[in-house]
């Protein structure tokens, strides 16, 4: 349909007068200002998402979740990257910081104002708000109570992906079985229940969540008559002791760490796969992943710690090895890619959270620099007319960056104002670093320790800490915290969602949790026949 002579003589002379003015705005501009590296590339972004993507279908889809990475961990990581590479570092970007798509998105549980991984997660994977606590299941169940689990369960975009045919991958640096990756195929009334030793009696009509992570093709197959599944085809992560039984004796497969399982029920779910996929490839260390060739793998599996896997400065310090986020998402897509009909993988860096939760903003950073880089492979490894790439979080912590530091401090540092070349002193004369928590562990000084957890040995500090001699930019250094908590706790504010590729122009404005899941549906056309 053209449009009318009318509306053209209108339109015309308005986009003539629009070019002559932009040209007398530009004749006007000062050259200082027109050469400034920011004015230049600020031209340069908006000449960039001008063209707006109209596709809406993609082949693939690679959702990365980034928990607990709230907007000020971003900004602070960012800051962290860059001074790292030797500049000011808050001009930088975190990789998919510069998609041409972001959104806010809105974390609540439907009982909780602020949420945990468990009940957001649940939202993205299916499209429906949940309880926190519980995995896969409505709000309709009590959490705990297994007999409310009949009729509750969801169905997530993972088992959709594997219904429809498409490659299926989980990756975590948590435990696989941790609440954001169980989250993706599992269904439980108490995210806890990772095995049976963790369920209480009475319970023996559910599932734990190791067993139906193994259990997967079989209860998808039971659940939906008629529908043919192969399984998840890559799944890496933490959390072996999961899947092995309470006998040292029977976990060979365990020689290095000589691990006892936590299973009470004498399975070995280990073993139990590998009968499953003969085909398939077990994995458990640094050696092993190397060896997985990428273009005859058809089933993998990978459990690099008995719990969650290590904080990405700590992995150097493991005799056997552990793989890094960006090169267990690369082995992922190499594998995923061989299916011609395209793949749904999901990536978790699980353990941004638990350096929060500890109080610990290096290690929070530094896992959230190695998140980037893994979706920076994504970006350079797939193609951005038929793969969306969506990168979010799935809730916030209590982390600030606060006081009145001059351009390029530090920024695990003390605050240092502008123009100053001591720290700024608070009202008792003491020193204070840019950034911290209102609540938590409190001030720790461990010096070069590299792993957080270390500090949940020690007890709660309440008050100010002269912090005068002390390096806080070191590994080891936990920031003070406001209120004195066991456990520094998450936030309830707006996390960001960025989007590329085909459909990301869905990724616009504030945004309920829930939609991450139909923008996913509506690119994979998930659930249409």
């Amino acid at each position: 349909m053209g449009y009318s002579k009318k509306l053209l003589s209108v339109a015309v002379p308005s986009l003539l007068a629009l070019a002559v003015s932009a040209s007398l705005q530009a004749d006007v501009l000062p050259q200082s200002q027109k050469n400034s590296a920011w004015f230049v590339d600020g031209q340069q972004q908006v000449k960039d998402n001008v063209t707006l993507a109209t596709k809406t279908r993609a082949k693939n889809v690679i959702l990365f979740v980034g928990d607990g990475m709230g907007i000020s961990t971003l900004t602070a990581a960012r800051i962290l990257k860059g001074q790292r590479a030797g500049n000011l570092g808050e001009e930088g970007y975190l990789s998919f910081e510069k998609f041409q798509y972001s959104a806010l998105v809105k974390t609540y549980n439907v009982d909780a104002q602020t949420p945990d991984s468990a009940g957001t997660m649940t939202a993205m994977m299916s499209g429906i708000k949940t309880d926190a606590g519980v995995v896969g299941v409505a709000a309709g169940v009590e959490r705990g109570k297994c007999s409310t689990i009949k009729g509750n369960e969801v169905v997530t975009a993972l088992q959709l992906a594997e219904i429809k045919g498409l490659a299926t991958g989980v990756v975590s640096t948590a435990r696989i079985t941790h609440a954001t990756p169980a989250a993706t195929y599992a269904s439980s009334v108490e995210r806890n229940w990772e095995d049976i030793s963790d369920m209480p009696e009475g319970t023996s009509d559910c599932q734990d969540i190791a067993l139906q992570l193994v259990n997967f093709e079989r209860n998808l197959e039971q659940r939906f008559s008629g529908v043919d599944v192969d399984g998840i085809d890559v799944v890496m992560g933490g959390g072996r002791r999961h899947f092995l039984p309470k006998d040292k004796a029977a976990n060979s497969l365990d020689a290095v760490s000589e691990i006892e399982g936590d299973r009470t029920d004498g399975l070995n779910l280990v073993t139990q796969w590998q009968t499953q996929y003969p085909q398939g490839n077990y994995v458990m260390d640094q050696q092993g992943f190397d060896a997985i060739d990428t273009e005859t793998t058809t089933k993998l599996f990978g459990l690099f710690n008995e719990s969650h896997m290590q904080y990405e400065a700590d992995r150097s310090n493991d005799i056997a090895g552990e793989p890094s986020l960006s090169e267990m998402t690369e082995k992922a897509i190499k594998i995923l890619d061989n299916n011609d009909k395209g793949y749904f993988l999901s990536v978790e860096s699980g353990r941004i959270d638990h350096a929060h939760h500890a109080g610990n903003a290096y290690n929070a950073l530094n896992d959230t620099i190695e998140f980037a880089k893994a979706v920076q492979f994504a970006i350079d490894n797939t193609d951005p007319s038929e793969t969306l790439i969506l990168v979010t979080a799935d809730h916030s912590h209590v982390f600030t960056i606060a006081g009145y530091p001059k351009r390029g401090n530090p920024i695990l540092g003390k605050v240092v104002g502008i123009g100053n070349t001591e720290p700024s002193k608070d009202a008792n004369g003491k020193p204070y670093t840019t950034v911290g928590y209102t609540n938590g562990l409190g001030f720790h000084d461990l010096n070069n320790e590299t792993n957080a957890d270390a500090v949940y040995d020690l007890d709660p500090v309440s008050g100010r800490a002269d912090i005068s001699d002390v390096d806080t930019t070191t590994p080891g250094y936990h920031q003070e915290a406001l209120v004195p908590l066991g456990s520094e706790t998450h936030a309830g504010e707006d996390i960001t969602l960025h989007a590329q590729g085909p459909g990301a122009q869905m990724v616009q404005g504030v945004m309920e949790q829930n939609m991450v899941f139909h923008i996913i549906n509506q690119a994979l056309a998930l659930t249409e026949k």
